[in-house]
């Protein structure tokens, strides 16, 4: 099926009455989570998740990707106001953006986010309309081989680039992978690390360890070092339009951001501060008025929110077409899919075109909400700091006990959760990344079982692992993702010397 006549059948289910609903519900609620600092779309997805079991999966989903955008949007509203990100990918804008705040520009630098995010939002959405069913039909010739050498890749590389330590990474990794094999063996029937308990032998569900993770971890982290201050809100000054300066001093950076961002997006932790960091460096290096950038140049805000934006989109490219999440939002909408018994992949074109292409559709729907509430609407957000952390995160608490006890209503799964959280706890102190955890835990099955399969129909050599050239390709890459760090390591000081 062509991408055009799938996409104009996806607006059909995206613009009906129900979905368009749910979708202005997730952007307006995604706004919200993106504007208060700390809560970001992987959480409020996570938290959603239990509560939205009997929500049809068209709508359901169409809302959690409305969330996802709506939060790319609305942490840019605190970078610029009062320089607090709300989301790690706003954390360029606030270099510039609250300087222009400052300047009295913050209705300037607040537009330009707002239009950049939409330029870029709709830009990315074409981009994954053209090339997922592209790339959807290029997995038909992957083999079990070569899917595991794909989540190799996956694993090293969201091993090595989130954090600030590969060890940290790594041993993220390993916890997610131990979580995932909890559990009755799918081959042999073996229980695996259940420790006696018939309850885990159904393994651990993925929204239990996502709300402990995000949920309960944060809240702990965040009770343990509050401190009472008021909060210090930048009024809105100088003009409330961008002036025809700023447009023409904006557009390129949206198209270079938009370039930028939705390509890195798409790779295995590409994520969103990556395209964010070299769209900033780029729009420096490029500017008509370098002197301005460290005080409010709005080519700093227009690029890095563009980028931004863009990677969002292409985030969603590899989890619809491949089933591989490349950051932790992405990582909790693959379990929402599989909480309706779906799996991402190719074959998720073929058995559930309406689905997808509705999904797809809704991207473009969801754009134009933003841009509409985003505009008008920023003191509203801007108010919603007023409100008392205590107050905030002890519903949090509260709505994920709720959440956990409501899939199950199991002890067990209580107990799991606040283990877990206090695990996320200690990872929040000690700065372990968490989006490992998901990675390993979500793909860890999927590559056992594809690491099995290679090795059935190679009759146990291990050779079969590397006997295609997509295979080989991608683990030498996922080699040289693990030694290059080292081999610059032990190279820089002798070029220093020399």
């Amino acid at each position: 099926m062509d991408a055009l006549p799938s996409l104009f059948a996806g607006f059909a289910v995206a613009l009906q009455p129900i979905n368009l609903m749910w979708a202005l519900v997730g952007t307006v609620l995604g706004t919200a989570i993106g504007i208060l600092p700390g809560i970001g779309p992987a959480l409020t997805i996570a938290l959603l998740l239990p509560v939205t079991a009997q929500v049809a999966p068209e709508s359901a989903l169409i809302m959690f990707a409305g969330i996802l955008y709506g939060a790319m949007y609305g942490g840019s509203t605190t970078s610029i106001l009062i320089n607090t990100p709300g989301e790690s990918g706003s954390m360029m804008t606030a270099l510039e953006g609250n300087q222009m705040a400052r300047r009295g520009r913050g209705a300037a630098a607040l537009a330009t986010a707002a239009i950049g995010s939409f330029v870029a939002g709709t830009i990315g959405t074409v981009g994954l309309t053209f090339l997922a069913p592209t790339i959807a039909e290029l997995a038909f010739v992957f083999g079990p081989e070569d899917y595991f050498a794909l989540m190799v890749l996956a694993f090293t590389s969201v091993s090595v680039v989130m954090g600030t330590s590969r060890l940290r990474g790594f041993i993220a990794l390993f916890i997610g992978l131990a979580l995932g094999v909890v559990g009755i063996d799918g081959q042999t029937a073996q229980a695996r690390m259940v420790f006696g308990s018939p309850e885990l032998f159904d393994g651990i569900q993925i929204t239990i360890v996502l709300v402990s993770l995000f949920a309960i971890g944060e809240t702990i982290y965040v009770a343990s070092r509050y401190q009472a201050e008021a909060p210090s809100i930048n009024p809105l000054a100088g003009g409330i339009h961008m002036t025809a300066e700023d447009w023409r001093r904006s557009w390129k950076p949206w198209l270079r951001g938009t370039a930028i961002g939705f390509p890195i997006g798409a790779l295995p932790a590409g994520g969103a501060e990556i395209p964010t960091f070299l769209s900033y460096t780029l729009e420096r290096r490029l500017a008509e008025k370098p002197e301005e950038f460290g005080h409010g140049a709005i080519e700093g805000v227009a690029g890095p929110e563009a980028a931004n934006n863009a990677a969002a989109a292409g985030v969603l490219v590899p989890l619809l077409t491949l089933g591989l999440p490349t950051s932790s939002t992405a990582a909790i909408l693959l379990a929402a899919f599989q909480n309706y018994g779906l799996q991402p992949g190719p074959m998720l074109f073929i058995n559930n075109a309406q689905l997808v292409w509705g999904l797809i559709a809704s991207l473009y729907v969801g754009n134009v909400m933003l841009l509409v509430l985003n505009l008008p609407l920023v003191g509203l957000w801007v108010r919603l700091l007023l409100i008392p952390r205590p107050y905030l995160y002890a519903g949090i608490m509260v709505f994920s006990l709720v959440g956990i006890w409501g899939l199950a209503t199991s002890w067990m799964d209580l107990l799991l959760m606040f283990v877990i959280g206090l695990a996320g706890y200690v990872m929040r102190v000690y700065d372990f990344p968490v989006a490992p955890v998901l990675i390993g835990l979500i793909l860890g099955p999927m590559a056992e079982t594809q690491l099995r399969r290679a090795l059935s129909i190679g009759q146990g050599d291990p050779v079969t692992l590397v006997s295609t050239p997509i295979s080989a390709m991608l683990l030498a890459v996922s080699l040289v993702i693990l030694i290059l760090p080292a081999l610059l390591r032990l190279i820089g000081p002798k070029v220093s010397a020399a």
